[in-house]
């Protein structure tokens, strides 16, 4: 008779499996990876991941939250620093780089990958709306302390693709750390001039000739 599997046991088995397949996903890209691989990787029957998961396509998507997840708790963590507005914006946009920095697979996994029907797991939704809200309730934040002027949601979006091109620079091996660092400051310091809210200028007079 199989033994009862208990939640702890259901939960642990899920990690190491999830974990195993991030680390395949990476080496050999979603096409190539297949179930047996997983199994084989864990050093399981063929058949173990599928009392787990239906398919490959259900483990990519728990692969996929789980890492939002994580990235989310970061700069979630990192909003709750104390200080000014500014110093909690810059807060997040330091995590951010960290999180890129020390999981760069996983982060290659939750951006630069997408899957079909996304929609049809519901855990990955809530992770992908996660993690966009805590891209955009530090700028919140920010334009409501007045130091920002613009749509938060806009503006959150402006400083990710920025901040995402420079990860994937660094990813990409076509800068260091230090240099990722160095233009992730300047260009939100850049960026936030440009969006910072200053006194209203009064319109230029016509000279009359």
């Amino acid at each position: 008779m199989r033994p009862q599997l208990t939640e702890t046991k259901i939960s642990d088995f899920r990690r190491r499996l999830c974990e195993a397949a991030e680390r395949l996903f990476v080496e050999r890209g979603v096409e190539g990876v297949t179930m047996r691989h997983i199994a084989e990787r864990l050093e399981c029957s063929a058949m173990t991941p599928y009392r787990y998961f239906r398919n490959k396509d259900e483990i990519f998507a728990a692969v996929r939250a789980a890492a939002l997840d994580r990235f989310s708790e970061r700069l979630e963590a990192a909003r709750r620093t104390f200080g000014s507005p500014a110093r909690r914006g810059r807060a997040v946009g330091d995590a951010y780089l960290q999180f890129a920095i020390e999981e760069r697979d996983a982060y290659r996994l939750i951006f630069d990958l997408s899957q079909p029907d996304e929609s049809d797991y519901p855990e990955l939704a809530a992770a992908n709306a996660r993690s966009r809200k805590t891209m955009t309730d530090y700028m919140e934040d920010l334009v409501a302390a007045g130091v920002m002027n613009g749509d938060p949601k806009t503006l959150g979006l402006i400083y990710w693709a920025g901040t995402h091109g420079l990860v994937n620079l660094f990813i990409a091996g076509k800068i260091g750390e230090t240099e990722l660092r160095i233009l992730h400051r300047q260009m939100t310091q850049t960026l936030a001039r440009g969006a910072r809210r200053g006194p209203e200028q009064k319109p230029r007079r016509t000279r009359v000739s």
